[in-house]
């Protein structure tokens, strides 16, 4: 009874099928079993996206499930779809995928976080069903990036799938699952970009074939440049190259968050007046660079990047994000004031690549070549087939996203160490690949050791826990120093700072944390980003910086904070409900948009002090403290955001403390309720 109905659906997916490609998303109706179940030839109904470690990964278990599991999906082809081609397009699956169609053997692809595609044209069973295996192995492998991380490694078809539908004729979808269409900005000025564009006519026609290749350059749906060619084709499945300058005047450029413009750029296959396929890119036009002493400049004009990394996981979903869940994360970032983000330690969907674009962030994306920073085993194992993969994987990274006016930079490595296999020539091929590739762009790395390593990409920056692992918060700032001066031609940046904290545990005083204990106090954590950022700000060769992490994640093999499973770095929750103190100095800090005035601390209720201070974040002219009713003045902000009342008085019992500012006769105010106990207020008394 359901093959009619499937039938239905697929013509009217296909209404166009003859204009243009067809894109059908095809994540309903997968069956799922492990391999090892070999009796069970039937699993258990899911739909992607889709992980099997969605709650073992993120209960602490250092055995959460990493072998293969197994997809499987049967589907109605019409008849109506032979003589077209038919492409099937995995956008995430992790971290090794073969795929099979009616039994036979497709491909394999290697990589968990960049997209595939196979073509099944030839394959298929037309008016039939047919059906599609995918087997997954997220098993730990020592050729295939990465080889150990502190987050997990989920299983599973993770993003979305899709079937694509095409002409003989089309844009090739088999350059390493780019979009077949380059966008290459050789030259951009204020007044002048000159963009030379890449096609891959992929054909499959039999006997010459001569089309036109259309180029629509679009701004707010006006056609600005309309360039057209005419080429022959041979059949052939590998594509056929062609370039197409373009120039516009006095572009609008993209400006980051100022003004994120994109253009849209409309690639249209035609053979006399039919449309045979067509591909649409964004187009962002902007230049910037980097210096060593000034920072990061966009468009001509200094750009303070304030960034945060990013995981791309949540409670009880694991890494099988829907487009609300970026959504959200997009929005909480805006909200922040965040202008800048590394995707760690992999790229990120392409549906979230897409609003870095739309929103105006300045992204920094990077392969998952990972060391082994404090843990045990190594990054990087010299053999060829792990450094084949690693080449594939940032090609693929690349070409993939080599379109997005959002990436700036592409990331080579994370956490290196110069011992054992040493990766330092390798290191240096991935750079020369990188410019290879793009041109464009600038390369950098994460380290956390000072070797030659460091000297290789044309950025370097630096992961730093002072006041967490070592040291105290304020020691950044020296180390910035000692090391700008050192090494004066070094292009400094901060690839990670953070520290853990649990909204469940909280203090009076302020006492540092034991990195690995299970008391994590959030006011330790406010303190730690408090101190690093004055580091940061007041340091204008810091090119860039990176909170690590802007999100708690889950990490099966940690075993600290108030629960097991969970790096607690981040400044906002892992399923996103709680946002910390330290997200709130960040708020009133970098987002001067919105007006903030928050009470710090305040999740502390049950008070051991009855003469506490009272810290306030806000970005107002001045703000003023009520406690029971009592004014203890107005007061305005340092440079940094914050307000302190000392020596607070507070009854015992119940005690109401307000804090608010008056914004255009609008009151803008925090409030919480703290809790003494009688004996410390004799205690204060007798003082």
């Amino acid at each position: 009874m359901k093959k009619p109905f499937i039938y239905l659906l697929f013509l009217l997916a296909t209404t166009q099928l003859y204009a243009e490609r067809t894109m059908i998303r095809f994540n309903e109706d997968w069956s799922f079993r492990f391999s090892h179940n070999v009796a069970q030839k039937v699993g258990v109904k899911v739909n992607l996206p889709h992980t099997w470690n969605a709650q073992d990964a993120l209960s602490g278990k250092l055995d959460y499930k990493r072998g293969i599991g197994n997809y499987d999906k049967t589907f109605f082809v019409p008849k109506e779809w032979k003589g077209k081609r038919v492409f099937i397009r995995f956008e995430g699956v992790n971290t090794i995928a073969n795929v099979f169609l009616n039994g036979k053997h497709l491909g394999e692809h290697r990589g968990g976080y960049t997209a595939f595609v196979f073509e099944l044209s030839g394959r298929l069973n037309y008016g039939e069903n047919n059906n599609l295996q995918v087997r997954v192995n997220n098993a730990e492998q020592l050729d295939v990036m990465p080889l150990l991380g502190d987050f997990n490694f989920y299983g599973g078809i993770y993003r979305d799938v899709y079937l694509m539908l095409t002409d003989q004729v089309c844009i090739s979808p088999l350059d390493l699952a780019s979009p077949g269409v380059y966008l290459k900005q050789s030259s951009v000025t204020d007044q002048l970009a000159k963009v030379q564009t890449r096609v891959l006519i992929s054909n499959t026609f039999l006997g010459v074939k001569q089309i036109e290749v259309e180029l629509k350059v679009k701004a707010d749906e006006q056609t600005i440049v309309q360039e057209r060619r005419t080429i022959n084709l041979t059949p052939a499945i590998n594509a056929t190259e062609l370039s197409i300058p373009i120039t516009i005047n006095k572009p609008h450029l993209w400006n980051g968050q100022e003004d994120p413009f994109i253009y849209q750029v409309e690639v249209n296959v035609l053979s006399g007046n039919q449309l045979l396929d067509q591909v649409i890119q964004p187009l962002g036009l902007r230049y910037f660079k980097v210096d060593n002493n000034k920072g990061f400049s966009l468009n001509g004009k200094p750009l303070r990047l304030r960034g945060i990394c990013r995981h791309q996981d949540r409670a009880e979903i694991g890494n099988a994000l829907l487009n609300s869940h970026h959504d959200e994360d997009v929005a909480i970032m805006l909200e922040m004031g965040v202008n800048a983000i590394r995707l760690s330690h992999y790229p990120h969907a392409p549906y979230f690549f897409d609003l870095l674009d739309k929103n105006g962030f300045v992204t920094w994306s990077e392969i998952p070549f990972v060391g082994p920073g404090g843990y045990a085993d190594g990054g990087f194992v010299d053999q060829e087939s792990f450094k084949q993969n690693g080449r594939q994987q940032l090609k693929e990274m690349i070409r993939q996203n080599y379109n997005h006016p959002s990436i700036c930079f592409w990331g080579l490595f994370n956490e290196l160490k110069e011992v054992g296999d040493n990766p330092f020539d390798y290191i240096t091929e991935l750079n020369k690949l990188a410019y290879a590739e793009d041109s464009t762009r600038i390369t950098t790395a994460a380290s956390n050791i000072m070797g030659e390593i460091n000297k290789i990409s044309t950025l370097i920056a630096w992961n730093r826990y002072d006041g967490w692992y070592e040291n105290q918060p304020n020691y950044l700032g020296q180390w910035l120093d000692k090391t700008h001066a050192e090494n004066p031609k070094f292009n400094i940046g901060i690839s990670e700072y953070g520290a853990g904290s649990s909204v469940n545990h909280q203090q009076d005083t302020l006492v540092k944390s034991v990195p690995n204990s299970s008391w994590h106090p959030e006011n330790w954590q406010t303190y730690f980003h408090m101190e690093n950022w004055k580091a940061i700000a007041e340091r204008q060769f810091v090119w860039g910086s990176f909170i690590w992490n802007l999100f708690d994640f889950g990490a099966a093999h940690r075993n600290e904070g108030d629960r097991p499973g969970i790096n607690d770095k981040g400044l906002v929750s892992f399923d996103r409900k709680i946002k910390k103190d330290a997200f709130y100095f960040y708020k009133a800090n970098w987002n001067k948009k919105v007006k903030t005035v928050y009470l710090s601390n305040k999740r502390d209720v049950w008070r051991k002090s009855a003469s506490p201070s009272v810290m306030v974040f806000a970005n107002t002219s001045e703000v003023e403290l009520i406690v029971n009713g009592k004014s203890y003045g107005k007061k305005s902000p340092d440079n940094y955001a914050t307000i302190v009342w000392k020596n607070i008085n507070l009854v015992s019992g119940k005690n109401k403390v307000i804090a608010k500012s008056k914004i255009n006769g609008q009151e803008i105010s925090d409030a919480c309720e703290w809790i003494v106990e009688d004996s410390q207020v004799r205690l204060v008394s007798a003082k």
